[in-house]
């Protein structure tokens, strides 16, 4: 059973660590400055299940040694957690709020964003990033996005969030300029949504 689970949780990370990671953050960039657009993962990884392609490319290009993570229940796995440890060195924690990225499978388990690391006025880019996987990001629409990097409003087609999101997102942006980002990821593809992003309709 051990061998089993250290195979699991020991697959690869990227083919070429820099380079993959370099690829990788510019998507991520290029997906919070377009907020409400989907753009494709450069560089999907295979992670230990419920860990998508996508999510996983993140979690190895943005977490680090000095980085502290939450994983909900769905991705508190002996086989998640040493595949992050192995490639990242991350140190999980148990508080969400005590976390610079948090890690969702499954929104059931969503934190109530106000309660999560906003920043501080003089350091408001110390608050905490949510990546979380959705069912869809091109599902029926609900709403549209606007505010920065939004020409025209961006139709809002994200499915599987909470019912209080919405009111906790408006809460979020209120706050700015603390506040969280937002990261959502749906297999190979992600969507990025900064804490100015309004979401109406």
């Amino acid at each position: 059973m051990s061998l089993l689970l250290d195979s699991t949780a020991l697959l690869p990370g990227f083919a070429d660590p820099v380079l993959g990671s370099q690829s990788v953050f510019r998507a991520v960039l290029d997906a919070l400055a377009r907020p409400g657009r989907s753009v494709a993962c450069p560089e999907p990884v295979t992670a230990p299940e419920p860990l998508g392609p996508a999510m996983a490319a993140v979690a190895l290009t943005l977490v680090d040694l000095d980085t502290p993570v939450w994983l909900d229940p769905a991705l508190s796995t002996p086989a998640v957690q040493s595949f992050l440890r192995f490639h990242t060195g991350a140190p999980v924690v148990s508080d969400p709020a005590a976390a610079a990225f948090l890690f969702v499978a499954d929104s059931a388990f969503l934190p109530r964003l106000g309660g999560l690391s906003l920043g501080e006025d003089r350091y408001p880019d110390r608050s905490a990033t949510l990546v979380v996987e959705v069912p869809a990001l091109d599902g029926p629409e609900s709403g549209r996005f606007t505010g920065p990097g939004i020409k025209m409003a961006e139709p809002a087609r994200i499915t599987g969030l909470p019912g209080w999101f919405r009111e906790d997102w408006a809460a979020n942006g209120a706050a700015y300029p603390l506040g969280v980002d937002l990261l959502l990821t749906c297999g190979d593809r992600m969507l990025g949504l900064p804490r100015t992003t309004r979401w109406e309709g």
